[in-house]
This record gives C-alpha cells, structure tokens and sequence, in this order.
C-alpha cells in the first residue's frame, strides 16, 4: 500500500489497521531513537545550510515525542549530538545546532507532565546550551510523566570510561587501594555510575536514514536492545513508521543473552 503525505484517509486507514495489530501485545519500556538523515534531506530539497535539515529534524522529534506518550513509552532517549559532532562539525553549522537542540529542549519541557534530563558530558559545550540543558533539567525534575533523555555531547565509549573512573574515585575516598576496588567491580556498578543510572536499558533502538550502526550510542545499555532501521530520513519519519516499529518488537523473542 503506498503512502501519502499522512493526512488522506488511506494513510489514516493504514495507522488504525497498524494500532489494532499492536493491541494488548508487549511494547517496550525504553525506546532510543537515533535521528539520522537531517543533512541528506535538506540537500535533497536543494537547501545549502544543514540547519534547515536540523530545524526539520527537531520539529519532528517533537511529534516523535508525542507518538511515545500516546503509546504509554516511559523513556525516551534522543541522540541529538555526539562527541565526535563537537569535534567534526564546522563551526558554522555547529552553532546552528545548539541553538536548535536549546529550542527543542525548552519545547519539550512545555510539556507539563515531561521529566527532562541530559545524558552527556558538558565538556564542549557551549555555555548558552549547558545552561539550557540544565535549566530545563531542573525545571521539569519533579515531574512523573514520560521521562525523556537528550543526550548531546554524548559517547558511549566515553560513558563508560567515565563511571570507571567515578568508580574509582569513590573507590580511594573511602581508603580503599587499587585492588580492592578492581576486585570490587560488577557489571551493576558500573550501570549505576552511566548517565543513565537507575533507568530501564532500552528494549529498542530506532535509526532513521537506512544507516544501520550504532555511532557509539548506549553501547552498554543496548547489549541486549532489539534494532529497527527505518529507511526515511529524519524529518520524513512518520507515525506509521513508528507504529511498524512497535509491531516489530512485539513479534520478537527476547532472548537476553539466552
């Protein structure tokens, strides 16, 4: 069946027929979402600035956000900048890229019901987006709706290094010498000291754009993760894509290693 521009009937046809198949079967707690293809699509449309790509992108990311709600997710985690963007991004587009990433921040906090947090280093950042980031942090603390995770100036790798190294910290504080606190380690610690800490592992991992890697995204939260790749590109994500997505994951076997 081929899709329209998601407001003919058919299209809304479609979506009912997708959200009766996914009724009363497993969704996951935690969906992770990796929004890929914000560049292609603004030089496909013949636009030279990459914001025009990222404006679309966040403004989808908003809908996203609201489709998760609707569908009873409790996290979201949005990977929205990396290390290796902070180092490989021109300055120009970089620029742009805070500006819109502290707009979909404070967009998203206006929900009422919304728990903001970031994931991320704050090395690198720029102090208008640490400030944001943190501000909304703090706002939307109390709150007990979906919990949202915006990880920007976000590396796995570098997540990891870093609750070693709080570990280790912790570790000689209490007076403890190297050994003991190596010998003490767990795989638990260690998730305990992740940005994520204390939060459900995500269930599935979506990917917009085709790409089918992890970009140094949850690579310790998504060991057990269930992927889905979607062809569109970040701003031409729609719903009936999502809902696929969630009929995906409820046909599956979760093995967890098993």
């Amino acid at each position: 069946m081929r899709m329209n521009d998601g407001r003919g009937p058919l299209y809304r046809l479609y979506l009912r027929r997708l959200r009766h198949q996914i009724e009363g079967r497993p969704k996951p707690r935690h969906v992770a979402m990796i929004i890929d293809g914000n560049r292609r699509w603004a030089k496909q449309l013949g636009h030279p600035d990459a914001a025009h790509g990222h404006r679309a992108g966040a403004a989808k990311m908003v809908e996203f956000m609201n489709w998760c709600d609707r569908d009873g997710i409790e996290v979201v985690t949005l990977y929205l900048l990396s290390n290796d963007n902070l180092r490989s991004r021109g300055s120009e587009e970089l620029e742009a890229l805070v500006d819109i990433i502290s707009t979909l921040a404070r967009d998203l906090a206006e929900n009422e019901r919304w728990r903001i947090q970031h994931v991320g280093a704050v090395e690198g950042l720029s102090d208008t987006l640490r400030e944001t980031l943190q501000e909304v942090q703090e706002t939307t603390a109390g709150r007990s709706g979906m919990h949202i995770n915006l990880a920007v100036g976000y590396g796995g790798r570098n997540e990891i290094v870093e609750a070693v190294r709080a570990i280790l910290r912790e570790g000689a504080a209490d007076g403890r010498d190297p050994a003991q606190i190596a010998d003490a380690i767990t795989a638990t610690e260690i998730a305990e000291h992740l940005y994520t800490g204390g939060q459900p592992d995500p269930d599935l991992v979506v990917r917009t754009s085709g790409e089918q890697r992890l970009s140094d995204f949850m690579l310790w939260q998504s060991a057990h993760s269930e992927f889905y790749f979607v062809e569109a590109l970040g701003p031409d994500l729609r719903e009936v894509d999502f809902v696929r997505a969630l009929r995906d994951y409820a046909g599956r076997q979760r093995r967890y290693g098993q």
